[in-house]
C-alpha cells in the first residue's frame, strides 16, 4: 500500500507516445502513477499504426499528442495529464523535467536524448533510457551523481545512426516500452532493483537477454567525476 501511494503522489515525464513511448506511458498510467507529463510533436501517419498504441486509424493526419492523451484519459479518468504537442528541446527541457520525479527517454532522436539527460543530470532526476532498432534493443536507469549518464556511454550519435528513422515491428517496442514503464515504478516505490549501472540488452530475434555492468567516464562533459 505504501508503494502505491508512494506512484499515486508522483509525476512521471515521457517523451514521445510512439511505439516506444506509448506502451510507457500506458503502463504507467496502469499501474497508478499520478500525473504523466506527455510530449510528442507531429501528425499521425499511416506507418505509425503498426506501433503507437495510443493512436487511432480513423486520425491520420491529426496531431499525435491530443490523440494520446485522450486515450489516456478515457482509460485513467482520474490520471492527470500534462501534455506538450511539440517534442523536447533545449528552450522547454528545463520546465518539464521541473514538473516530474522521474523521466523516461523514449524518442528515437539522439539529440533529443543529449538534451534530456543534461537536464536530468542538472536537475538531480532519474532518467529512465531506452532505445530499440530492427529486432534489438536496451535498457538502463541513470541516476545522477551515481552511475553513468547518456553521454558517459555514447558521447556523439554513431555513425549508424539516420534520423530519418528505422523499420520496427510494433511489438519490439512494446516488450521495452513496457520494462522502462517499470523501471520508473521501481525508482518511485523503491520495490525491487533497478537497472542502474546496469545495461540490460535483449536480441528479440534470437531470444536472448544480457546484462552488462556500466561505468561512469571521468572525462564526461556532463557528469564528469
Amino acid at each position: 500500500m505504501e508503494a502505491q501511494r508512494r506512484l499515486k503522489s508522483s509525476a512521471v515525464l515521457v517523451t514521445r507516445l510512439g511505439g516506444l513511448g506509448g506502451p510507457t506511458a500506458f503502463a504507467l498510467a496502469a499501474a497508478g502513477v499520478g500525473k504523466l507529463v506527455i510530449a510528442h510533436g507531429g501528425v499521425l501517419t499511416p506507418s505509425n499504426l503498426n506501433r503507437q498504441i495510443l493512436m487511432r486509424g480513423d486520425s491520420v493526419g491529426q496531431p499525435r499528442a491530443p490523440q494520446a492523451e485522450e486515450t489516456l484519459r478515457r482509460f485513467a479518468p482520474d490520471l492527470e495529464i500534462v501534455t506538450y504537442a511539440r517534442d523536447v528541446s533545449d528552450d522547454c527541457v528545463g520546465e518539464w523535467v521541473s514538473q516530474v520525479d522521474v523521466a523516461c527517454a523514449t524518442t528515437p532522436d539522439f539529440r533529443e536524448h543529449y538534451v534530456l539527460n543534461r537536464e536530468c543530470v542538472r536537475q538531480g532526476k532519474p532518467l529512465v533510457h531506452g532505445g530499440m532498432n530492427g529486432m534489438e534493443g536496451q535498457l538502463t536507469t541513470m541516476v545522477p551523481g551515481r552511475t553513468p549518464c547518456v553521454e558517459c556511454l555514447v558521447p556523439e550519435p554513431p555513425d549508424w545512426w539516420d534520423p530519418a528513422g528505422f523499420g520496427v515491428i510494433g511489438a519490439v517496442p512494446g516488450c521495452l516500452g513496457n520494462l522502462m514503464a517499470l523501471e520508473a515504478i521501481k525508482v518511485i516505490t523503491g520495490f525491487g532493483e533497478p537497472l542502474a549501472g546496469v545495461m540490460l540488452t535483449m536480441d528479440l530475434e534470437a531470444g536472448t537477454f544480457g546484462r552488462y555492468s556500466l561505468t561512469r567516464r571521468a572525462d564526461c562533459p556532463v557528469c564528469g567525476c
